[in-house]
């Protein structure tokens, strides 16, 4: 128990810092929005293949058919800046991970889940072909016991990147944060690739397509995949979400029932044509390996829900883990963090 106390002191005090820093905030934070009624800001941590639907919904013209206009869409790097974005009232809608959502909760008791994205756990340890420990297909906690003492590049603190390594160390007793170095490299994936080419880190705990493209051009190998099973207890956990408070979702409410319109639309394409499913997946990741790109179609069926109503299973399976990890403190029932959107 004091280990999860202390690592929970430590997570806040990381987040706090984040947030303090962030350029987002300008003055006081009033959580209001600041956008014109029909207009949505949206900001994400990045653009990993959680946030595939935000993309199509733009790209295929489906918010302009709802007569929304999409103001700012920031990438922000880190979950702790998407709150503190929201705090502001300079997006309405922040993309993330659902830790990010359950952290802010634990400040604003209005914290709303919106719209699922992903119902996978869709980070991946990711190693380098010089990695010195077992073997892929050892068991769990042998993969996990050889990142000890390693160099693990994560996005930032207070990430769901960060949660999965302190989470699978605590599973065999252990503290990342004391027991590995955890290297802050940003949501860029050029910079996180980089480091594990030139040796700066031994490992990453990446969102998706890291692991791919990492695998496609030679340079290592997904070590640890909760999405293909590897952690059980992880298996069809709300993931990738887009989130809010009451406040901004009061004052935007008929943008927001045109919005979850359009991401609908967009997640029975992400389940309709492969081909056209593979044509916008490359526009989007548009620095990726073709090779990548056909071994992510596959998995982002499986990842993506066909519809971005948060449902009861996968949101309390999340919910378990987060708690019974010590991820959190605690996290909101179900029916406190639902929409009518």
């Amino acid at each position: 128990m004091t280990r999860y106390i202390q690592r929970r002191t430590l997570l806040k005090s990381f987040a706090a810092a984040s947030v303090l820093a962030s350029p987002v905030i300008a003055g006081c934070a009033k959580g209001e929005s600041t956008t014109k009624a029909g207009t949505l800001n949206i900001g994400q941590i990045s653009n990993s293949v959680a946030f595939f639907p935000l993309f199509i919904a733009e790209e295929q013209g489906y918010f302009t058919d709802e007569g929304i206009k999409l103001g700012e869409r920031p990438r922000l790097g880190t979950g702790a800046k998407v709150a503190a974005a929201l705090k502001s009232g300079s997006i309405d809608l922040g993309a993330g991970v659902i830790t990010d959502a359950f952290n802010l909760a634990e400040t604003d008791k209005s914290m709303r889940i919106v719209s699922s994205l992903a119902t996978e756990y869709y980070v991946d340890i990711v190693v380098g072909n010089d990695f010195d420990g077992a073997a892929v297909d050892d068991g769990l906690n042998d993969r996990v016991r050889s990142l000890v003492g390693k160099k693990i590049g994560i996005t930032g603190p207070g990430s769901g990147t960060e949660a999965l390594v302190n989470y699978l160390f605590e599973g065999i007793g252990r503290h990342a944060k004391t027991e590995a170095t955890l290297v802050n490299l940003g949501s860029a994936a050029t910079s996180a690739i980089g480091a594990l080419k030139a040796g700066r880190v031994d490992a990453l705990a990446f969102f998706q397509p890291i692991g791919q493209q990492v695998e496609t051009i030679g340079a290592g190998k997904i070590y640890i995949s909760p999405p293909a099973g590897d952690v059980p207890e992880m298996e069809g956990a709300l993931h990738g979400v887009v989130f809010s408070t009451e406040k901004l979702i009061d004052k935007k409410s008929e943008e927001l029932s045109g919005y979850q319109s359009a991401i609908a639309r967009a997640q029975k394409d992400v389940h309709g044509d492969p081909g056209k499913v593979t044509e916008l997946l490359a526009k989007y990741l548009k620095d990726t390996d073709e090779k990548a790109i056909e071994a992510l179609v596959p998995i982002l069926r499986k990842e993506i829900p066909k519809t971005p109503t948060v449902e009861r299973t996968p949101y309390e399976t999340a919910r378990r883990f987060h708690v019974k990890s010590g991820l959190v403190d605690r996290a909101p029932v179900y029916g406190a963090v639902q929409t009518p959107y």
